[in-house]
């Protein structure tokens, strides 16, 4: 995978999220989530203005054989809306925190999508006919005067535009006190979780009046809270078996065949710290943003601030492998607690096969780590850098104080508003989506393009 990338589709004009170059955008515009579907035809992403907006994979052409693997807009539509709890006197976002799509079962797509406190189920579904020909409605819809109908007609299906239709299915709410950080699908496709600072909770996809609390870390004493539960997801084949991460850098492995409250853990993975290493921003930096299983389920990948690891399931007491994802941040670390950058919670992802691991920096710059050849990539997700088709070329910062080559880029000069923190791996082919800001890139590997 790290060989050079090639650029599918970067402009997004269509979304509105930046129709001109360096055009302003509005808060709302900024993407906060992103993931592929089960096959990887269909890409949603979601905002901070409740906005959800799918994409799919063009079919490959035989007049266009460049064509196949270009995304284009399916389908937009709002998810969610600003509310506001009276009895908190709190106002309740309509920011998408995370997508998941369940896989699909008929020729329907459904997808679960939430905010802070509402989970919702969405039904994306295909018409490309109509019925006409009805005995007692007229072409409007409105009913006829049944003394007119004379004759008796079978209706027909005639053919009409493609029309994407969105519908919501189901609302679970009113479940969590506090916000919803992660909400993952069991393998059983019967069941998920979602989890919030201090609980999660275990939802059958058919029922919205009630959930099962799983775990709840929440202390008799809040002033006794020492950790929050930071991300989880479930294993990809054993659908007994979960994982969450909390702000300690600690990950827990919970089996609810063992007991309905899962307070505790079957397996904790935790790195011991290193005393001569400890600061005022340990804590803070160890805290993990993001966690997945491989699709083997075999191993766990975890994101915290300056490192991206991978814990096998069979070791619990350190790391497999430890990446340095930007450790040339290590010096800046006060000036991006005064910036409140050293709280921004970077996600990441595997690829098809469990080889490369990918995550997002600070400039637009995102990493790729090749676990067998120990090879590491910085690459930029930009305008400048993202023309149709271009070959991305690798980037590399230099630390303060370093030998600085030629188009380097030094540390001081890096752009800590420009962040990329959502990413996302097709399921089975080197492409990958990459949301920085308001927008939206999609890249593919050079070589696998040219096979097609």
């Amino acid at each position: 995978m790290l060989s050079p990338i090639q650029v599918l589709c970067s402009d997004i004009t269509t979304l509105s999220l930046e129709p001109e170059p360096f055009a302003s955008y509005t808060e709302a515009d900024i993407i906060s989530t992103v993931e592929f579907n089960h096959t990887g035809e269909l890409l949603a992403t979601g905002d901070k203005g409740g906005r959800v907006v799918i994409f799919q994979r063009e079919p490959e052409s035989k007049n266009d054989p460049f064509s196949q693997g270009e995304y284009n807009v399916y389908s937009t539509f709002q998810s969610h809306e600003p509310e506001f709890d009276y009895l908190k006197s709190l106002e309740i976002e309509e920011k998408i925190n995370k997508i998941r799509w369940l896989p699909q079962q008929n020729a329907a797509h459904f997808l679960l999508s939430t905010n802070d406190k509402t989970i919702k189920l969405w039904k994306v579904s295909e018409r490309d006919k109509r019925p006409e020909g009805y005995n007692l409605k007229d072409e409007e819809g409105r009913i006829k005067d049944v003394s007119t109908v004379t004759s008796l007609q079978v209706p027909v299906l005639k053919p009409m535009d493609l029309m994407v239709e969105v519908s919501p299915r189901r609302v679970f709410a009113n479940a969590h006190t506090y916000h919803i950080n992660s909400i993952s699908v069991n393998s059983d496709y019967e069941t998920y979780m979602s989890a919030d600072d201090l609980r999660i909770n275990l939802w059958h996809l058919d029922i919205t009046d009630r959930s099962f609390n799983i775990v709840d870390i929440k202390p008799a004493n809040m002033e006794d809270l020492t950790e929050v539960i930071t991300a989880s997801e479930f294993h990809p084949h054993h659908c007994n078996l979960f994982v969450y991460s909390s702000s300690k850098g600690t990950l827990r492995l919970c089996d609810m065949r063992e007991a309905a409250l899962c307070d505790k853990h079957s397996k904790l993975f935790e790195e011991p710290e290193d005393p001569s290493a400890r600061s005022f921003f340990s804590e803070i930096i160890s805290s993990v943003s993001d966690v997945k299983f491989s699709h083997s389920g075999r191993y766990l990948l975890t994101r915290d601030y300056l490192t991206a690891k991978v814990w096998d399931l069979n070791m619990e007491s350190k790391p497999l492998e430890t990446y340095q994802v930007h450790d040339y941040l290590r010096s800046k670390l006060c000036s991006l607690y005064e910036n409140d950058c050293i709280f921004d919670k970077f996600e990441c992802a595997w690829n098809g096969s469990d080889s490369v691991i990918m995550t997002g920096a600070y400039n637009n710059f995102f990493r790729m780590f090749d676990r067998n050849t120990k090879r590491d990539v910085t690459l930029e997700a930009s305008r400048e850098s993202s023309k149709p088709r271009a070959v991305l070329k690798p980037r590399r910062v230099c630390a303060a104080g370093g030998k600085r080559r030629k188009d380097d880029i030094s540390v001081d000069s890096l752009d800590f508003t420009k962040k990329i923190l959502h990413t996302a791996w097709h399921p089975t082919e080197n492409i990958i989506a990459i949301a920085a800001t308001n927008n939206l890139y999609i890249f593919q590997d050079k070589l696998n393009s040219e096979m097609h």
